[in-house]
């Protein structure tokens, strides 16, 4: 073989290696394949539910805002009917994990829907903001058994993308909760 022909086969060798992981992702994306683990603990939301057109609003009669400077990320508290004392303990664990995420926690703010809590409750809650889904956007993830909160979250676009059951454990929460914030999403 002659260097020019070396050459060209050097090149055309580099190029396959480079193009090679391409072809192989595009072909696995078009065949539906997924990969089967994942890191979170949540339920992902498949595709994303949008939530910025929802009429949900806090307790001072404002509209929930989307899209801050800040990107703030929002932990919806989805309370069930007869919010008593482990709901409220629940929410309580929310607004923790939200302040264990220390620099960042200005990321976050957990947002109630669905319980009544009285001013005094709230104030000790504080920055855990109350509000009322208009629409229902977030029906579908209430719980029904009394006394019981699951929990969702929503990214700074205003899409819901992880959902929590009823009986979630916090420190796994937290986990997914660190990883969004700390990789910058």
């Amino acid at each position: 073989m002659n260097p020019v022909n070396r050459k060209r086969a050097a090149l055309v060798l580099i190029a396959a290696l480079f193009a090679a992981p391409f072809l192989a992702a595009w072909l696995l994306d078009a065949s539906g394949w997924r990969p089967t683990g994942s890191r979170n603990f949540g339920d992902l939301v498949t595709p994303p539910q949008e939530l910025a057109g929802a009429h949900i609003t806090l307790a001072d009669g404002s509209a929930l805002r989307w899209n801050e400077p800040s990107r703030t990320w929002t932990l919806f508290a989805l309370a069930g009917p007869d919010c008593a004392a482990r709901c409220r303990e629940r929410i309580d664990e929310l607004r923790r994990v939200r302040l264990t995420l220390n620099q960042n926690a200005y990321r976050v703010r957990v947002v109630v829907v669905g319980a009544a809590l009285d001013a005094a409750a709230l104030r000790a809650m504080a920055p855990v903001q109350l509000a009322t889904d208009a629409n229902g956007a977030l029906a579908a993830s209430l719980p029904r058994d009394p006394d019981q909160l699951a929990a969702a979250l929503a990214d700074p676009d205003g899409r819901l993308v992880l959902r929590y059951a009823p009986g979630y454990d916090g420190s796994q929460l937290r986990k997914d909760l660190g990883r969004l914030i700390r990789e910058g999403f």
